[in-house]
């Protein structure tokens, strides 16, 4: 029974995520319509079991007066069918319909509910830009995500459940005392008044600092997390003080936030129990001094003080799940403005496969400069031949990483276009693009996930055989053999840790070029790849690359001039333009600014003055 109300609802929807609306309502129904016909049936029967409710307490009243009037020889025969009525509904009935809302709500949608929301959160966020990802803490976005699907489940069902119990159970007791006396629905809208009032004065005022409260403890996160992961970094610099320091400052903050709330929770309490005891003490007064008038039984008086006394534990619980909702509504705001941003880089419409047949890479008239004035590419034009080694030659900020990116569509280009055998980058998807080109970085990143997950990155569906022989190429399987971790993995089973941090430079480069040899794509790119190897495995490693640019178009970067200097040939770039091509003897001869880099390498490295270091 309960595996069937789980298995309702798919918690990952298969279609493609689109860009959730920016405004409220539009963006909880966007992670809310796989759930709408559960959400509508378990409102409905939320309004049948509060009505049920109501009709006990009229049963309640109406035996009072049955039993003050009835002669005890012949009550069952007058009343009995009716005793019998209200024992089924209590018995069988309630427990029933609250058996089967309680499975809607706790089966179908109290865990469904929030992974939809992650589930397709996470989806679109895969697909933002880099630029999105450097803009923000991992860890503020991560905690955006997983508040943001909790605090839309909350609101949502809030609003239906709730909601509709509290009018349901307020209409019925009117209703009820009502028909008893009229006197007695005036202590109940003064008091609704009173409620409402209470209402609109604390809960915008809660709204407020929940929305504060979200930002800051997601800042807090960020901060921390930001620690955890450069934790390095920080014992290297003796900056644990001032770590500590840094996130005091944000808990100082989140703090704040608490204390203001705590505040408001303080006066809120007070309010409300005042004002439902000035409601039970109406209630009563007026109850009695109708009896004493004859214009009311013991049963409704009965009826009366039950429904005011139930009103009054409701409208504690009533007013925090109020409370809750605002402060839900200002985390799923609050994450709105991060979640519902646009795609920076989305594929175009109708964009198809990249199809590389020869792999040549053209860039034409190509402007790029990162949103400042200055132009970082400025109308620059180069063609690189299929299965041409190019060298990418010049001092830092120069624009050759800058053009990698560009490449990679990690950015789109302000003006011109870059083509792979005459594909525009722009009009193809960007999953294709990238699968077509392999790349080694200078600063390079593994997944938290075991070495062989790491290799196996570059084709998933590669044998073991072919992982071991790419991981041997890359000189990486004779110290991986040797790991092991905390949990007694180890080989190609071992943990490398967050980024990779387990590892040296060097063994998480050579993890990585035995990543690129695995993918095997026709469009390779160097940036730096060899940077952070001594010297002995570099020689080695440098025959393999050698061996992985046959028949494959290369573009590669080095500030060590002699790991590029035998490629087809060199392009040097200044300020975002070419200003030199030609193989190493040619650039020699011309005695232009690569020929001055070469003089003045020192180990092998460019050296750049101070006066022609770019930012």
């Amino acid at each position: 029974m309960f595996r069937f109300f789980e298995k309702r609802i798919d918690p990952y929807p298969k279609d493609e995520p689109a860009t959730p609306p920016r405004k409220l309502l539009p963006f909880l129904l966007h992670f809310s319509r796989p759930l709408l016909p559960w959400l509508i049936l378990m409102s409905v029967l939320t309004g049948a079991i509060s009505a049920l409710e109501i009709t006990f307490f009229d049963y309640m009243g109406q035996l009072v007066d049955w039993m003050g009037a009835a002669d005890r020889g012949t009550f069952m025969q007058t009343h009995g069918r009716r005793l019998l009525l209200m024992g089924a509904l209590v018995v069988v009935a309630y427990p029933l319909l609250v058996l089967v809302q309680s499975l809607i709500i706790h089966q179908t949608i109290f865990g469904n509910y929030p992974m939809i929301a992650r589930w397709q959160s996470h989806r679109y966020l895969l697909r933002q830009s880099v630029s999105f990802f450097q803009d923000e803490f991992a860890g503020r976005i991560s905690q955006k995500v997983m508040q943001t699907a909790l605090s839309i489940r909350e609101t949502v069902m809030k609003l239906m459940d709730v909601f509709v119990y509290v009018i349901v159970y307020f209409v019925g007791t009117v209703v009820l005392v009502g028909q008893a006396d009229l006197w007695l629905v005036l202590p109940l809208v003064l008091w609704l008044g009173g409620y409402l009032t209470i209402l609109f004065h604390f809960v915008p005022r809660l709204q407020k600092v929940s929305m504060a409260q979200s930002d800051a403890r997601a800042q807090m996160t960020g901060r921390i997390v930001d620690s955890y992961t450069n934790i390095q970094t920080i014992k290297l610099f003796a900056h644990t003080m001032r770590e500590q320091d840094y996130a005091r400052d944000a808990m100082d903050e989140f703090m704040q936030t608490v204390h203001g709330q705590m505040r408001l929770v303080t006066q809120l309490t007070v309010s409300l129990h005042t004002l439902n005891a000035l409601l039970l003490a109406s209630i009563g007064g007026i109850a009695v001094w109708a009896w004493l008038q004859s214009s009311i039984s013991l049963g409704a008086i009965a009826v009366a003080i039950a429904l005011v006394m139930r009103i009054r534990s409701m409208s504690d619980w009533i007013l925090w799940e109020v409370a809750g909702l605002f402060e839900n509504i200002g985390t799923v705001q609050d994450g709105i403005a991060t979640l519902a941003q646009p795609l920076a880089i989305a594929d175009a419409s109708g964009a198809k496969d990249l199809v590389v047949r020869n792999g040549e890479i053209r860039f034409d008239h190509v402007r790029f400069h990162y949103g400042r004035k200055a132009k970082v590419i400025d109308d620059l034009s180069l063609v690189i031949r299929p299965g041409e080694k190019v060298g990418i030659v010049g001092r830092s900020g120069a624009g050759k990483s800058t053009l990698v990116n560009l490449l990679l569509r990690f950015y789109d280009v302000e003006g011109g276009r870059i083509l792979i055998d005459g594909q525009d980058v722009a009009q193809v998807t960007q999953e294709s693009l990238r699968r077509n080109i392999g790349m080694v970085t200078q600063d390079t990143s593994l997944l938290h996930r075991s070495i062989r997950d790491n290799i196996r990155y570059g084709r998933p569906d590669a044998s073991e055989a072919e992982l071991l022989q790419a991981s041997q190429r890359a000189h990486a399987d004779e110290f991986i053999r040797d790991l092991t971790d905390a949990k007694g993995r180890s080989g190609y089973d071992t943990q490398v840790g967050e980024r990779g941090v387990k590892l040296s430079g060097g063994q998480r480069q050579r993890v990585a070029i035995a990543r690129v040899l695995l993918k095997d794509a026709p469009i390779l790119v160097l940036d730096e790849a060899t940077s952070a190897l001594d010297s002995e495995v570099e020689a080695a490693i440098q025959e393999q690359l050698y061996a992985l640019m046959e028949g494959k178009t290369v573009i590669a970067i080095a500030h060590r001039l002699s790991t590029i200097a035998v490629l087809d040939r060199l392009v040097v770039m200044d300020q975002g333009r070419i200003i030199e091509s030609g193989s190493h003897e040619e650039l020699l001869r011309q005695d232009g600014l690569y020929a001055a880099l070469w003089r003045r390498q020192s180990g092998g490295f460019i050296g750049v003055d101070l006066e022609d270091a770019e930012a």
